[in-house]
């Protein structure tokens, strides 16, 4: 899905933020590898402005996603993953074999998940939806064996 966004300046402005390096630098990561992981983000924020703190990225990551311009997702068995893909109703695609994860947008419309038959009192106002399966090319691969469910994912590549 391609979306036209704001400036990285002007949506951290536009979230009450100030505009540092490290966290145009951690947008830019995260925009350009959707469903990274800490490692990965931590790696190209380096490559982008020099020395970094892994936990200095772990901070930004925190911040941005408080403010909604992130999103944080885990796939069981997964590390934390990161998307700037928000506020819209996809859910995702995990591959059993590989670990690589995508994006499938809701076929039924906007978030029917949020109408529970039974809320238990809850006020729900997420839901998140797991596919699991075999991306192509692992489907196309003679040595790809299918984990089975609740296994530990391979970092997705």
């Amino acid at each position: 899905m391609n979306i036209e966004r704001p400036a990285p300046e002007a949506r951290l402005r536009a979230a009450s933020l100030r505009v540092t390096a490290p966290r145009l630098a951690v947008l830019a990561a995260v925009e350009s590898d959707p469903h990274a992981d800490v490692e990965t983000i931590a790696a190209a924020v380096r490559g982008r402005i020099g020395s970094v703190s892994t936990q200095a990225v772990y901070d930004v990551l925190r911040v941005l996603t408080g403010a909604n311009l992130i999103r944080r997702i885990e796939p069981a068995g997964s590390p934390a993953l990161f998307e700037t893909r928000v506020g819209d109703n996809h859910h995702h695609v995990v591959c059993r074999s590989c670990g690589i994860v995508g994006d499938i947008d809701c076929a039924i419309g906007t978030a029917p998940c949020l109408e529970s038959a039974a809320s238990n009192g809850f006020a729900i106002d997420e839901a998140e939806i797991t596919y699991w399966g075999l991306c192509p090319d692992c489907q196309h691969s003679a040595t790809s064996v299918p984990r089975p469910a609740g296994a530990t994912a391979p970092a997705p590549h």
